[in-house]
């Protein structure tokens, strides 16, 4: 179960649904024989810096001096942001201009929109709260990012199949499902710091 809900929240994190138009907005000036490589490419890059994360975040948090009760409370508070930019999207990508001009290399494809602010913090979060479970969230990320990049190499099918109103649709349902995962991180964390205080 623990490895259901982990996976279901990397994804939603990861947000492969939300990501598409930025995707192929990115993607435009690059050949189309060269686009499925890039993404895997970057999906990759973005990946490892997850993983990263995963292995150095008790270091990470120990260099500064940040505690787990911290570090829910901000994951929440940025979950909760983002969420609300899914659900009331602007005109303007919460990364910036999404069309690059060139072949993108890490920026802003890995970095942000898939290793973004919100998954950064939920598995810095994951490995500090259950350090026994390390394995499972890294099992669980791997099959999080798994999905995330057949849906990402899928993108021009994707988006031509169900057309822009759905995408639409179904980046507001998941904007509301982690609007819920996150009042929940942020409530924990407050949990946590009052029982701290007593």
């Amino acid at each position: 179960m623990a490895f259901l809900s982990t996976t279901i929240l990397l994804f939603l994190v990861i947000d492969p649904i939300g990501d598409i138009p930025i995707f192929l907005a990115c993607l435009r000036s690059v050949p189309a024989e060269r686009r499925s490589r890039v993404v895997l490419r970057e999906c990759a890059l973005g990946f490892v810096v997850l993983v990263v994360f995963m292995f150095f975040g008790q270091f990470f948090l120990q260099v500064l001096h940040l505690s787990i009760t911290s570090l829910g409370i901000s994951g929440g508070i940025i979950l909760f942001i983002i969420a609300l930019r899914m659900i009331f999207p602007t005109s303007e990508h919460m990364f910036g201009a999404t069309d690059s001009g060139g072949e993108p290399l890490l920026f802003p494809l890995a970095i942000p929109s898939v290793a973004g602010p919100s998954a950064l913090a939920t598995v810095l979060l994951l490995v500090s709260r259950n350090p026994g479970q390390f394995w499972t969230d890294l099992a669980a990320l791997v099959v999080a990012m798994t999905l995330a990049t057949l849906i990402l190499v899928s993108a021009g099918r994707i988006a031509m199949l169900l057309g822009r109103r759905v995408l639409t649709a179904c980046e507001r349902l998941m904007g509301l499902i982690l609007t819920a995962v996150a009042v929940e991180m942020l409530l924990q964390g407050i949990r946590t710091f009052i029982e701290s205080l007593g």
